[in-house]
């Protein structure tokens, strides 16, 4: 799994408990999904339509740096369905997981439009081409 995105923990990123609000980073977690799909699909109409089952491990406070991991699963016709893992930078426990999120690609109609992409692409192959 690649992580992209560092999040540091700030005091308004907490819960009454003093650590990391799961709303918040529910909120990180979908749009960090999001900007991987609208790039894997080179469209920045992207929706999520589904996340599974979200399973909370372990928390983070104040001052954590978390990082947060995206994984391709599964390119459909309209939609590219995503793994996530969210762990703490510098001990690396995990946080959070998410089994499946589903983005579905959105055409100039608003409606659900073909990729036409099968597998993972990297920018910088893109350029060389």
């Amino acid at each position: 799994m690649r992580f992209h995105t560092r999040k540091w923990v700030k005091p308004e990123d907490l819960n009454p408990n003093e650590t990391l609000f799961g709303g918040k980073l529910l909120a990180w977690i979908d749009e960090e999904a999001a900007l991987y799909g609208a790039i894997q699909l080179e469209n920045k109409k992207v929706v999520t339509k589904f996340m599974s089952e979200i399973n909370f491990l372990s928390s983070a406070k104040q001052g954590d740096i978390v990082e947060i991991g995206i994984e391709p699963i599964k390119f459909g016709n309209t939609s590219l369905e995503l793994n996530c893992e969210v762990r703490n930078k510098m001990t690396h426990e995990t946080i959070i997981t998410v089994e499946r999120i589903v983005l579905v690609n959105i055409g100039e109609n608003g409606k659900p439009s073909a990729h036409g992409k099968t597998k993972v692409e990297f920018v910088k192959d893109r350029l060389n081409q």
